[in-house]
């Protein structure tokens, strides 16, 4: 059982939530014990935009439930009705993810029976606001989330992880069952970190210098995540041609694990970098050397599709896509390279995340 900060805080909420309403002595004050757990969402800029939205949708469901009370009474089949239109209104409004808790409203209003039917429904509206707004407190001030530190430590561990089984798997030395089974939860790894990323865009600065910085920042995590994506193809290129370049000949399948091994190395020294671990001027591929490699990978390719002109056991359309993955991962390393150079340039000062011990 994994227990993370949002379940804390789910429970924080929940409490914080009844404890404010019956401060306030609100009648059935388990309505703001049911809104908090709705209201309250991953990051403070999505906790605040659910705010906004869940006010107008509350103040909806409410005026349609008094308004069907009051027309046709507290009858089941009026509250059905009222929810229907109640949904309708919202979804019409672009107030889809609200539609649960604004739904909650039209019954919590509607079964109220009572001669002073106007001021309990007021009493339950704002009871559920107090639950709303609680979420959002706790949201802010427990356990504030960093998804900085989180993203750069899904990245590298994530990243970590595909370089061990590319050097695995150019060398034909993995199992392609663990293989296979490795690269479809890297991939679902890689689209959480996605999804933590949108978090982390989401987050406010309020200085105009904070504001260039995270811009800036933000830049250079998006291609760290691309060039993950990209490193994973070249892990799943070698995986699906793998019968292929085990039948390659011999130096040209050491010259791409050895090119392979260096742009890894070069790989994890721009995370180092990155957080300051590595000086600016030093990587792996610095110099003119890079591009003489380069150059020369491409030549005995050229060469080997002659060579496949006699011996057609050599499948040049399969190691075609392998070699283009590998050119554009390069690329997409060297592109990072001068996005990482230039950020601590400027703003060497202003990264504070550092590599977790354990993820």
């Amino acid at each position: 059982m994994k227990l993370g900060a949002r379940i804390f805080k789910t429970g924080v909420a929940i409490v914080f939530a009844l404890f404010i309403a019956e401060l306030l002595q609100l009648p059935n004050p388990v309505f703001a014990g049911i809104a908090a757990i709705f209201a309250l969402q991953p990051s403070i800029y999505r906790s605040y935009l659910t705010v906004i939205e869940q006010i107008q949708s509350n103040l909806i469901g409410a005026a349609i439930a008094v308004l069907f009370a009051l027309v046709f009474g507290n009858h089941i089949i009026a509250v059905g009705f009222a929810a229907i239109v109640a949904i309708s209104i919202m979804l019409k409004f672009k107030l889809e993810k609200t539609v649960s808790l604004a739904l909650v409203t039209v019954i919590a209003i509607m079964e109220i029976q009572s001669d002073e039917f106007l001021t309990f429904a007021l009493i339950r509206f704002c009871t559920i606001l107090v639950g709303v707004i609680s979420a959002f407190v706790v949201n802010l001030v427990f356990i504030p989330p960093k998804f900085e530190t989180k993203l750069f430590n899904s990245i590298h561990y994530t990243q970590d992880e595909i370089i061990r089984w590319i050097r695995i798997a150019s060398r034909n030395a993995g199992d392609h069952q663990s293989t296979k089974q490795a690269i479809t939860q890297l991939k679902d790894r890689l689209e959480r970190i996605d999804q933590i990323y949108s978090f982390f865009k989401e987050e406010r600065v309020y200085t105009k210098k904070a504001t260039h910085s995270k811009g800036r920042k933000a830049v250079v995590y998006r291609e760290l995540i691309e060039i993950s994506h990209n490193s994973l193809e070249v892990l799943n290129r070698l995986h699906l041609h793998e019968n292929e370049l085990n039948d390659l000949p011999e130096h040209f399948r050491m010259m791409i694990t050895e090119r392979l091994d260096l742009l890894l190395t070069y790989h994890e020294q721009l995370h180092l970098k990155f957080i300051g671990k590595l000086k600016t001027d030093h990587t792996e591929l610095h110099g003119p050397d890079a591009f003489i490699q380069r150059q020369e990978v491409m030549n005995i390719f050229v060469q080997q599709i002659a060579i496949t002109q006699i011996d057609e056991e050599f499948s040049t359309y399969h190691l075609l896509h392998l070699v283009s993955s590998i050119l554009k991962y390069e690329e997409q390393l060297e592109h990072v390279d001068r996005l990482i150079t230039s950020y601590q340039n400027f703003h060497s000062n202003e990264l504070t995340v550092q590599i977790e011990e354990t993820y």
